[in-house]
Parts: C-alpha cells; structure tokens; sequence
C-alpha cells in the first residue's frame, strides 16, 4: 500500500507536467509531504508543502489525484493565503474552492468526490465570488487551506512539525522557496513506523505571507511562459490567472498618470508681436481639457463605488483644469442628464439616478457624436459587460472596469 500511494502521486505529477505544463510547474514547487491523519483529513497547503492523507489518496482514482494535486497548487499560485484580509474565513475558503473547481474541470480533470462547484461562477476570482456565499452556509471545501487556520485540531499541539520532517529544513529554491528534494518521490513523514505523519503547521505570519505571495507571483509568470512556450496554455485556468499576471498597478495612479498627461499649462515660443520687440520670451499658455465620464447604472456598481470614483476625479480634476460633462446610461441614457462641472466646481452626483436595466454603451457614444465639440478623454465607468459601439471613436476612450470582461478597444485599467 505504501510504495502504491507513493507511486500514484508521482505519476499524478509527472503526468501533470507532461500534459498541463502550467499546473505541473506550480505542482513541482510543492514538496508532498504526508500529514497526520488526526488533522489532514485529506488534502491540506500551507502554501509551502502539499499534505496527504494515505488513506484519502488511496481512495481516489488516478485521474482525481491529478485534480486535488492541480487544486492545491492553485490556491497557492492565486496567493489565496494572502487576499483575505478583513473577510470571514470560512466563507472565503468556500469562494477559492468555488474559484479554482470549475476551471480545473474546464481544463478537463476530474473532480474529487465532494468538492464544490456550483453554476454561475465560472471565470470569476474568490472576491467576486464571496459576497455570495451566506454566512449560514453549510458547504465545506474538500481540502483544508492551513495556511490561516484558527482552528486547533483535537489532541493535537499546533506546532511547527519538526527539523527534517518538513519543508524547514529543505533547501531553497532561487526565490528563497522551499525546493522539492526529489521531484520523483514524496516525502515519508518519518522513520519513526509509530508516527502516522507530520503534525500540522503554523498559520502565517505576515512577513511569510508576503514574502511568500511574491515568490508564488514569480513562480507563477515562469510556468505561464513555459505553458505558453509549449503551446498549452490557454482555456478556464488561464483566464483564472491572466490579471495577476498583468502589472499591478493602484487605478487611481493609472488615472492619475493618465490625466496628467493631458494638461495643457504649458509654455508658449510663438513669435510676439514687432510693439514687443524682437525677443522671443516664453508665456504661460493654458486653457481647459473636456472629459466626458459615463457612469454605468446597470445595476452592477454600487453607489459607493460610484463615490469613490467621483472623490478621486475631483482630486484630479483641479489639477489638470479639466471641464467634467457626467452622464449616466444602463440601457439608455439619463433623463436628466448630463451634468456639467467646472474645474473650480466639486462633481457630485445627482439625487436621483435612474439605473437597473440592461447595459449598452452605444447610446454615450451617440449623444457624444451629436455635440457641437469632442471630447479630450471619454473615461466609462462599468463592468463592461455590454453592448459596444461596432466602430472605435476618434477621440481617447478610457475604460474603468471593476471585474475582468476585456473591451474590444481603447485604454482599460481595472478597478479591483
């Protein structure tokens, strides 16, 4: 039974490598290391090692290996041990499993029994997810996340397991990881024959969890370019991950930069008039930038979002002399739109904002195309997830997009 369960992870792994060389590579950074069936009751990270229950495995078929082997890769590689911050523990466990399942099984691996997949949350990262999960809740993740576990397992000390044993005493990869020791086999808990497996590890503090996000970013662009290299990356997993791997930059930096670019106090060479003289002397030259900002009322950003955006335009604004028109469209326009701010005048929002319906972004674009001017910058504020205009205006269009739904044209920046 022994040499089997070893075999059948081994295998797991390297067929993972072979055939999915994006979730083989995250997998082959995860020592496998057998835990104490008194608290890993399956499958369990520390975002470290990878803990197995012999039993658990035992029961699973080759092809169900390969997913809880895929599974517990990806919660490290999304750095779900370091995203959580204020949220309820448990139900942002059930969001990351919710996260990962379906796309392993769009990636075409087999489920473990009792894992967690529901319709609906396809493409969509742990956050998007969790506002959906009731606190009542009574779903499980198959797997435990000991990477931030509160709870302490019955009769059993919440220790660091002990030198040799685990990933402490393994070498260091070339991001200061934990490298696996051998590729080709797990690591047996100890030689000890009365010791079943390795006692459960510490939460993380939050130096690990930092330094440990960083590394798991850098291991996982290097798997993503190998995949790609190979010519096998692609589908639900690696939509999952594609915004982590994009340069993570705060949108009101984005904005900011943006923005400023357009300023037009500048300095003037033109040649003055022959009453001044004939010296060329620089002048201060200034006028105003026009930007439209659509809000999208759909129904999918909420008010606060919509202040936060405003407070931070207002910030801006002064800065760079910029005229704001604002105007509001789910399906169709505002009534009461649009609104017009001068650069001295604060930007609010009306009191009553219609809003709920569907969305489409033709008709901003129309009622822009109807005004006597363009505008310097069209910045939309959406998920969006609608209906574009067929053809790219000829003026900047700037995309504030709160979620991961591509534009098929101008500048998107996203908002979380």
């Amino acid at each position: 039974m022994d040499d089997s369960i070893e075999a059948k992870l081994t295998a797991a792994r390297a067929w993972l490598i072979i055939d999915k060389p994006f979730l083989g590579a995250l997998v082959l950074r995860l020592p496998l290391v057998e835990g104490d069936p008194k608290w890993c009751r399956s499958t369990a990270t520390d975002a470290k090692s990878l803990y197995y229950n012999r039993d658990y495995i035992d029961s699973l078929t080759f092809e169900q290996t390969k997913f809880v082997l895929a599974h517990e890769a990806l919660h490290c590689a999304l750095a779900h041990f370091a995203r959580r911050e204020h949220r309820n523990k448990r139900r942002w466990d059930i969001a990351c499993d919710l996260a990962i399942n379906p796309a392993l099984v769009a990636d075409g691996l087999q489920p473990a029994p009792n894992v967690l997949l529901m319709d609906g949350f396809a493409d969509m990262a742990a956050e998007e997810i969790y506002p959906f999960i009731q606190e009542n809740s009574e779903q499980e993740p198959h797997d435990q996340h000991v990477y931030d576990d509160t709870q302490q397992p019955p009769d059993q000390p919440h220790t660091t397991p002990p030198p040799g044993e685990t990933h402490a005493s393994q070498p260091k990869d070339e991001t200061g990881g934990n490298a696996t020791p051998n590729a080709n086999e797990p690591q047996r808990s100890s030689a000890d024959p009365e010791r079943v497996g390795v006692a459960q590890p510490t939460s993380l503090s939050a130096t690990e969890r930092e330094a440990l996000a960083q590394q798991w970013q850098q291991r996982l662009a290097g798997a993503a370019q190998q995949a790609m290299q190979a010519g096998k990356f692609g589908g639900s997993v690696a939509r999952l991950v594609e915004h982590l791997l994009q340069p993570q930059l705060p949108w009101r930096m984005l904005l900011a930069r943006y923005l400023s670019s357009m300023a037009r106090d500048d300095y003037s060479f033109l040649h003055p008039s022959r009453r001044e003289g004939s010296a060329i002397l620089p002048g201060l030259r200034s006028s105003h930038v026009d930007i439209v900002v659509a809000l999208d009322t759909s129904g999918s950003i909420t008010n606060e979002e919509m202040q936060e955006f405003l407070s931070e335009a207002n910030a801006i604004k002064g800065q760079v002399g910029a005229r704001i028109t604002l105007h509001a469209c789910d399906e169709v326009l505002a009534p009461n739109g649009p609104w017009v701010f001068e650069p001295w005048e604060e930007v609010r929002l009306p009191e009553s904002l219609a809003g709920g319906g569907g969305t489409r972004f033709t008709p901003v674009f129309d009622w822009v195309a109807r005004q006597d001017r363009r505008p310097d910058l069209l910045v939309y504020f959406t998920d969006a997830k609608g209906e574009f205009p067929d053809k790219e205006p000829s003026y900047p269009v700037l995309w504030l997009v709160k979620g991961k739904t591509k534009v098929p044209w101008g500048q998107r920046i996203q908002l979380n």
